[in-house]
């Protein structure tokens, strides 16, 4: 039970402090889960972040699954589950019953004009990381850049980006294995002609002998 309270307690807080979306979360995540709690390492926590945002539905959410499935199991990942989206359900339900009040006070505005270069930073700082981490060479930099300037100047669509990398990663997969085993079968081939000659020298040089 006390592994249970402290998943949800912490998501609790990682939920209540999350401002400006899924990514924004990351380093708050590593803080408790990696460095306070100690419950998975910090390469395992970078390899958990490529499978989850890789994965379909809300980034915030899959993370704290993860997590909790990671840790505790199902139970695990359902109190992980609650922690992380219990803080939004009650604030946008609070801020739904004054909308109208809430958006034309001039006091909360200017908390938000102030929050927002926060929020980049909260969101560059585990990207670049993120990058570092996924130990590519600096020569793949210029594809994140790419792909950002396809989205924000040309206004393509990431779903259409995630296909085409999705397809391209299996045909690259694919004509990587067929070269390997292309390349395995000329080695045998290779290895039983080796094997035809060394024999025909063994049978012309018996025959020798015996003649």
């Amino acid at each position: 039970m006390r592994l249970y309270f402290d998943l949800l307690t912490t998501f609790l807080k990682i939920g209540s402090f999350t401002l400006g979306g899924g990514y924004a979360m990351l380093a708050l995540v590593e803080q408790a889960v990696v460095r306070q709690k100690k419950w998975i390492d910090e390469d395992e926590f970078w390899k958990m972040i490529t499978i989850v945002q890789s994965l379909p539905g809300v980034f915030a959410v899959n993370t704290a699954l993860y997590v909790g499935y990671r840790i505790a199991g199902k139970a695990g990942a359902a109190v992980s589950f609650l922690g992380a989206v219990l803080p939004s359900l009650i604030i946008i339900g609070a801020i739904s019953t004054c909308f109208q009040e809430f958006r034309e006070n001039e006091t909360v505005m200017k908390i938000f004009a102030g929050i927002r270069p926060c929020v980049v930073a909260l969101i560059l700082a585990p990207s670049v990381k993120m990058f570092i981490k996924s130990k590519l060479s600096w020569k793949f930099l210029p594809i994140p850049i790419l792909v950002a300037a396809a989205v924000v100047f040309l206004k393509m669509s990431p779903v259409y980006i995630i296909m085409a990398t999705i397809i391209f990663t299996i045909a690259w997969e694919y004509w990587k294995f067929k070269d390997i085993d292309n390349k395995e079968i000329g080695k045998d081939n290779h290895d039983e002609s080796d094997d035809d000659d060394e024999k025909n020298v063994e049978f012309i040089s018996s025959k020798k002998e015996n003649d």
